[in-house]
């Protein structure tokens, strides 16, 4: 089976390295040049794990190729996915404008049958509109009689886990409104099927909305345990315990309840903003969506706010040391991460920001220049420090070595992002722990207590 997928970011990429890994042939197609030459040459754009390892042996079966023009593979495949980025416009929705120049690209190129499956994450109708566009470059064209499908398959996979999100799906959504283009889609999955992975057929409408509402209640969840956070400071309670008692029901589960400095990356604070709008243009008012994107905005700026606490209300002159860039672990995605709402915080008013990221640091040098100071590694980011702001969960932040941190430092504060350490593990050292959602320095806890932490 022949396949071409357009579009390199990381759902494009995973994709189609990961159909290829399944024994399909697959073209991946850009039209940036430099990208494509450099996959050619082994070269990976993203951090992900396992990904570069499986693109070079796909590419070296001869399974995965690299491409700048659909039609250079048009007329040899039978599945023509969409996977290029829909970024939020200035109104907040969906940006629809490079997919609907896939589809008449798609209508340009074809010389036979072949069905167009939208994998970006679109509003509700698109298909239709993706539909028109084919089907007036093809009458551009002369060409009526050429027939196609068109098919919604929304991706649901989590940077840094992508590859065995992939692999392993918990469900793949699939929308079709022919019977032939549902053959398609079920020979294309067969290899899943086979391990008994979930392939949920359904209307098009109905597979575009899967995705807004999937993130959209994981985007909720964050935002909720946010909020009982902060009222958990008020009332002098800890939200970690309170997390525990909740997540114990099994009607609600501990996935996504884990209380931070807020979620960033390329899909919540998008999908959750489309979605909004969505409802706004069809006469729905989205009060819950409305309140999880306010509460997120709110909660990015937790940290700066204590900050500004500790120090007398001014971070002017400060020298804070911010551990952990990207949105979350195992990427080195920062689009929309707390750490830029921190670090402009900080520049704004006065203070120098020396950061350090496992993987993130040259996505930041590319994003924000000079305007920070970057540390070799995580110890190096806290000399001089006044205070230390864990944003990012990667494992080498787990366990450092406080007493050497102690003795680095200018001041003593500690603010904990994500809640992975403990007040105890720095007794003795001077500094003070300050996390999200309970007493600075924590609450002291039976022995038995169970101090886990982010994995969502």
């Amino acid at each position: 089976m022949n396949i071409a997928i357009v579009g390199t970011g990381y759902v494009g990429l995973v994709s189609g390295t990961c159909f290829a890994e399944m024994g399909i042939d697959v073209t991946c197609v850009d039209v940036d040049v430099p990208k494509i030459e450099a996959l050619r040459n082994g070269q990976v754009p993203i951090y992900e794990p396992g990904l570069e390892e499986l693109i070079r042996r796909n590419t070296a079966a001869g399974r995965l190729h690299f491409t700048t023009a659909l039609s250079d593979v048009a007329r040899d495949v039978e599945i023509v996915f969409c996977a290029v980025g829909t970024p939020a416009g200035e109104d907040g929705s969906a940006d629809l404008s490079h997919v609907l120049e896939v589809a008449r690209d798609f209508g340009r190129s074809i010389e036979g049958y072949a069905l167009f499956v939208t994998k970006s994450t679109v509003p509700v109708g698109t298909s239709e509109l993706v539909r028109r566009e084919i089907s007036a470059e093809l009458a551009r064209r002369g060409r009526q009689d050429l027939s196609f499908d068109v098919a919604s398959n929304p991706e649901f996979l989590k940077e840094g886990a992508a590859v065995k999100d992939f692999m392993s799906p918990d469900r793949v959504v699939v929308g079709v409104d022919s019977q032939r283009a549902r053959r398609l889609m079920e020979r294309l999955y067969r290899p899943f099927l086979l391990n008994k992975f979930r392939v949920i057929f359904m209307d098009m409408p109905s597979a575009e909305m899967s995705k807004y509402a999937a993130n959209a209640m994981l985007a909720t969840r964050i935002s909720f345990i946010n909020e009982i956070a902060m009222l958990c400071e008020a009332v002098g309670a800890d939200v970690s315990c309170v997390r525990k008692a909740i997540g114990a029901d099994a009607r609600i589960g501990n996935k996504f309840l884990y209380p931070g400095c807020g979620y960033g990356g390329s899909c919540f604070p998008k999908d959750v903003s489309a979605l909004l709008r969505m409802g706004q243009a069809n006469g729905c008012d989205m009060k819950i969506i409305e309140a999880v994107e306010d509460v997120n905005e709110k909660q990015k700026r937790v940290v700066a706010a204590k900050l500004r606490r500790i120090f007398g209300g001014t971070l002017s002159g400060r020298r804070i040391a911010v551990w952990g860039l990207a949105f979350k672990p195992e990427t080195d995605d920062m689009r929309c991460a707390p750490a830029l709402t921190l670090i402009g915080e900080l520049l704004d008013e006065g203070a120098t920001a020396t950061v350090y990221d496992p993987v993130a640091m040259d996505e930041c040098r590319r994003l924000l220049g000079d305007s920070v100071d970057y540390a070799s590694d995580m110890y190096a980011a806290t000399v001089d420090a006044d205070a230390l702001v864990l944003l990012t969960e990667w494992k080498e932040f787990r366990l450092p070595s406080w007493a050497v941190i102690a003795r680095t430092m200018r001041g003593n504060t500690v603010i904990d992002g994500r809640n992975i350490y403990r007040a105890s593990d720095m007794a003795g050292t001077g500094l003070r722990l300050y996390p999200i959602g309970s007493h600075p320095d924590g609450i002291e806890l039976p022995e038995n207590h169970e101090n886990d932490s982010q994995n969502a």
